[in-house]
């Protein structure tokens, strides 16, 4: 094997683990794809290792060691872009695909983004189904899917103006607590506290939150901590939102 084709499997294998990475999977299946990809192209050994903001890989053949550096940019949970990077890998082990048709199907994946409207639509259908099953009435569901369609819509408006996430997160919590809130204030339909409960549930990191307890019982210690801090830190922005939203109306907290 000449250097100039371990430094191209070099190449695809921590652009494989960067990918994963940057779209929001777990730890191991990002180090195991990558030193998969790398054993199936003729790699004698892969080693990983990965930051919050980098992923550091080295590639190992006939005692020749090449080693490269990727700065990771978050670019939000996709997985989709996970699935499409893993049957690639996968392809490459069942000898589907050799060093250049997967390094030019790695090169074409490109995110799935679904409608922002329907995604406002079902952010906020997804609320009110959990004021309902919180035990709310209609009016409760009603004024929740309002307030959780305006966050979201919202929220991907500071979103794509690239704003900070935590910033991102309190104004988005403050706008669904602000319109939520008038149901406590005028004590509308038979719970008002359960529609100011649900409408901020979009909010809730839960992905990162798993992740964080995958890697630290999977051994990737600095990996689940960073996310857990990442995940709690956007927890903290959307209360402080709720306090905002609750300071703005004058409601009564008995």
């Amino acid at each position: 094997m000449d250097q100039e084709y371990q430094r191209a499997v070099t190449r695809i294998c921590v652009e494989t683990a960067l990918l994963l990475l940057q779209h929001g999977a777990e730890s191991a299946v990002v180090v195991q794809m990558a030193q998969r990809l790398g054993v199936a192209l003729g790699i004698e050994s892969v080693e990983c290792a990965l930051t919050a903001n980098a992923v550091l890989l080295t590639t190992l053949s006939k005692q020749h060691c090449i080693t490269t550096v990727r700065k990771n940019v978050d670019k939000g949970i996709n997985m989709q872009m996970v699935t499409d990077v893993q049957r690639i890998v996968i392809a490459v082990e069942h000898h589907l695909y050799d060093l250049e048709i997967a390094q030019r199907k790695l090169d074409q994946l490109k995110p799935l983004k679904y409608n922002r409207w329907l995604v406002v639509f079902m952010i906020g259908l997804s609320c009110a189904a959990f004021a309902h099953l919180s035990g709310g009435d209609w009016v409760i569901c009603g004024i929740t899917f309002v307030a959780a369609a305006i966050a979201m819509f919202v929220r991907q408006e500071f979103s794509k103006r690239h704003y900070n996430p935590l910033i991102v997160f309190s104004i988005t919590s403050f706008v669904a607590s602000l319109i939520s809130g008038v149901s406590l204030k005028y004590n509308l339909g038979n719970d008002p506290q359960i529609a100011l409960a649900s409408s901020v549930l979009l909010l809730v990191p839960g992905f990162p939150l798993i992740n964080s307890l995958a890697d630290i019982l999977k051994g990737y210690v600095n990996m689940g901590l960073g996310r857990w801090t990442i995940a709690t830190i956007l927890t903290f922005g959307a209360c402080l939102g709720i306090v905002f939203a609750l300071s703005v109306l004058p409601v009564s907290y008995t």
